[in-house]
């Protein structure tokens, strides 16, 4: 089984760009992981590629600095470059990518703009028992919580 789970800053904007060939959406960026056990808050620096939605999400809302949270597998590669000298590198491939700052701030979403919220329809869409037709209730807000 291949799967990586990672929660960690970004150490620049992510670049979003659109492959030649079937212009589909590609993001690349760092993430800088804490090392859980370490004194001198050691980080790894973790590079991350995402494809399609999830990519566009990626680009057009994650921002520097702020913390995220990314699920995928670990995929590696190599190549020759034109001396034929043999390159190694090693990503993780995105499938699922999430804001997870813990603090919010003035639009009182973490991490600044978040998208809008889509109806997918099931047994929550069908519930207009508060008037609520997006399928979601209000709560009171307390500042307690942990996010």
């Amino acid at each position: 089984m291949n799967k990586v789970v990672l929660m960690g800053r970004l150490t620049r904007d992510p670049e979003l760009r659109f492959t030649n060939t079937s212009n589909t959406a590609l993001c690349r960026f760092t993430l800088a992981v804490n090392r859980k056990f370490s004194k001198t808050n050691e980080a790894d620096f973790i590079n991350v590629v995402a494809w399609r939605k999830t990519a566009e999400f990626c680009g057009n809302y994650f921002k520097k600095g702020q913390q995220v949270a990314v699920v995928g597998s670990i995929q590696t590669r190599s190549w020759d470059d034109n001396e034929g000298k043999r390159h190694y590198a090693t990503d993780v491939v995105a499938d699922e990518a999430y804001f997870a700052d813990s603090k919010r701030n003035d639009s009182g979403f973490a991490g600044g703009n978040v998208p809008p919220v889509q109806n997918t329809g099931g047994p929550a869409a069908d519930n207009n028992d508060t008037g609520n037709t997006e399928g979601f209730y209000p709560i009171e807000e307390d500042d307690d919580l942990p996010f």
